[in-house]
């Protein structure tokens, strides 16, 4: 698995500070700019902004993620946020002809027995997959019998409220966990980029909360970041 910050807007958190500057004042953009032109003055507004639950700010600037070998059952997970762009390796023009790196949970991992049946099982699909597409069926249709196991590839942009509210979610410890690796992943980039605007970013515990029915008991997800 490989996840990588490929782009990012510059100087995030100015242009966060910029605007919420203007909502409170009476001159001109090109004066609040200049006002936020020291990192204190950022610092203070934006410290202002998010404690307060003022997030809307943070919709102006925006980060593009690459994640790479991860199973198509994260995609289906990750593409429930909307407020998001994905960009999606397609199964329908892309024929896969080398191996196939099927994603292994961990728990198959551990048990020798079910992961061999796990890779036998994986085996058969992928001599039918290229089976299909030697017999000339497209890709399109070939693709019916691969799993979710499957890998893909994909890029994913989004605003920096959007992200905050991605990581409450997924970086939380009873999310599944193939996706809550990426989302702790992409949340430690985006501290080292931009730390005032996800400085208390996370799952609900980073914040001494749980919105969760029954608490886990223990804020993994907090250590999960810290250790990552």
């Amino acid at each position: 698995m490989k996840i990588k910050l490929l782009s990012f807007t510059h100087k995030a958190e100015k242009m966060c500070a910029i605007a919420a500057g203007l909502c409170y004042s009476s001159v001109s953009i090109e004066k609040v700019s200049k006002k936020f032109l020291e990192n204190n003055e950022v610092k203070k507004i934006l410290k202002k902004v998010i404690s307060a639950g003022h997030y809307s700010v943070l919709e102006h600037v925006s980060f593009t993620f690459g994640v790479e070998g991860v199973s198509r059952s994260l995609l289906a997970q990750f593409t429930r946020h909307r407020i998001a762009s994905f960009s999606v390796q397609s199964q329908r023009y892309v024929r896969f002809r080398d191996s196939i790196e099927f994603i292994i949970p961990e728990t198959i991992k551990k048990n020798k027995l079910l992961l061999k049946k796990y890779n036998s099982t994986l085996e058969s699909v992928e001599s039918l997959y290229k089976g299909l597409l030697d017999a000339g069926i497209s890709a399109e249709d070939a693709r019916y019998i691969l799993p979710n196991a499957s890998p893909t590839k994909l890029m994913v942009t989004m605003n920096a409220r959007e992200l905050r509210h991605f990581f409450s979610l997924r970086c939380c410890n009873k999310s599944q966990k193939e996706i809550r690796y990426v989302a702790c992943c992409m949340l430690n980039f985006a501290k080292k980029k931009a730390p005032l605007l996800f400085c208390n970013a996370g799952p609900e515990c980073v914040r001494g909360d749980c919105r969760e029915a029954s608490s886990c008991g223990s804020p993994w997800g907090k250590v999960l970041i810290e250790s990552l």
